[in-house]
């Protein structure tokens, strides 16, 4: 049995590498279809081993799908953020290390994640009940601190407004993946307009030995905030970075540790919250109740065994793909590259949602470009989330 968990990790591993690399190919879509094949052509397949499958491929897409959101600027729902501080870098010759940034902070997560998980697991049905009360204004006060910090307070508010109705608007709609042409638009399709119109070059990238990064203020603020997303509805690992980095305010760097130990700890947690309270926060986590219905406490030693194994070897394979991508991208013109990857991105949005997402794309693209104009952090187009989710709980 050791033998097929093993093979089963592998083809995870195999599988998240995929849906990490290729923008618009998402976890949530594989496990919906391994849910759908499990009551025929999977079943013959012992579910313990499509479990391993489906936690081994989510905490793998969690290290390599910064990859796409950094060199790239295509944002994974739980990875737009990056697309800011990590692009920065990548224009200063820095893109590998951005990346390293976020392997080195899912793999700290890794072993956060198994240190906690017994205290968590006697906190987290007392608490349930609590969260549910004050995050709502705890969300209001994030929104307000975000908008205080700037310099241009009006700006930043007109911005947090205008993309929170975006999102109103959105995710009210009847569309499949409305986060996708939304986020995308934002966050990715923006910035590669602005990049097109720019004619931005990529520097030779500086792929030496970097420093060990300090790592304690970033994983303190992941630490505190991952929890509370991860069992919450309409709450994930982006909304996770904001509340983390305004309990521990970190430069740009320290932010992509943050991002990449709040990517991972939420999809952790969200396995933790399924054993212990029977919610799904994440697309693997309703994948695995779809199949098992009920989650024992060996199935989830089961999966913080296979989340355990998994995370080193993502790190490592993080870590050579990085090397490649950074040995080429400043051979390639980015300027074509920057074309054709919006067009991939523009044909993934009709594909998955349809032609009113192809629409919402537009307008997240133009509504991006509006805020960009505004000369404020881009953390702020995060109303599109923080708003919706305020106004669900009030």
């Amino acid at each position: 049995m050791l033998i097929e968990i093993l093979l089963f990790l592998i083809l995870g591993i195999i599988a998240g590498t995929i849906t990490g690399l290729i923008p618009g190919i998402h976890i949530n879509l594989i496990g919906a279809i391994l849910v759908s094949l499990s009551s025929s052509f999977l079943s013959s397949i012992q579910s313990v081993f499509l479990i391993v499958f489906i936690s081994s491929m989510a905490i793998t897409h969690t290290f390599l799908d910064f990859i796409p959101s950094i060199f790239l600027g295509c944002p994974d729902t739980d990875t737009e953020l990056s697309v800011l501080p990590g692009h920065e870098l990548l224009k200063k010759g820095q893109g590998y290390e951005a990346i390293m940034l976020t392997a080195y902070g899912s793999l700290a997560a890794i072993m956060i994640l198994i240190l906690i998980t017994i205290p968590t697991i006697s906190f987290l049905a007392y608490i349930q009940g609590i969260i549910k009360e004050i995050i709502p204004y705890f969300l209001i006060l994030i929104s307000v601190i975000l908008i205080l910090l700037e310099k241009k307070k009006f700006s930043a508010f007109f911005v947090f407004l205008l993309t929170g109705i975006l999102g109103l608007v959105v995710l009210n709609l009847e569309l499949n993946e409305p986060l996708l042409p939304l986020l995308t638009g934002l966050f990715g399709g923006s910035m590669l307009i602005t990049s097109i119109k720019n004619k931005t070059k990529i520097p030779k990238q500086n792929i030496t030995k970097i420093k060990k990064p300090k790592i304690t203020r970033p994983l303190l603020g992941a630490l505190i905030a991952s929890p509370l997303c991860s069992f919450l509805p309409g709450m994930g690992s982006g909304q996770a970075a904001v509340i983390g980095n305004i309990i521990s305010k970190t430069n740009r760097k320290g932010f992509l540790i943050l991002l990449g130990a709040t990517n991972t700890l939420v999809m952790g947690f969200s396995f933790i919250s399924l054993y212990v309270i029977s919610r799904t926060r994440t697309g693997a986590a309703v994948a695995i109740k779809e199949i098992i219905k009920i989650i024992s406490l060996d199935i989830l030693i089961l999966i913080l065994f296979t989340i355990f194994l998994t995370g080193f070897i993502a790190f490592f394979l993080t870590k050579n793909l990085a090397k490649k991508f950074s040995k080429k991208i400043n051979k390639i013109n980015y300027t074509s590259l920057s074309c054709i990857t919006l067009l991939i991105l523009i044909l993934l949005v009709l594909a998955i949602s349809n032609f009113l997402g192809l629409i919402i794309l537009m307008v997240s693209i133009l509504t991006g470009l509006i805020c960009i104009s505004f000369n404020v952090k881009r953390v702020n187009m995060m109303g599109c989330l923080l708003l919706p989710v305020i106004i669900f709980y009030l």
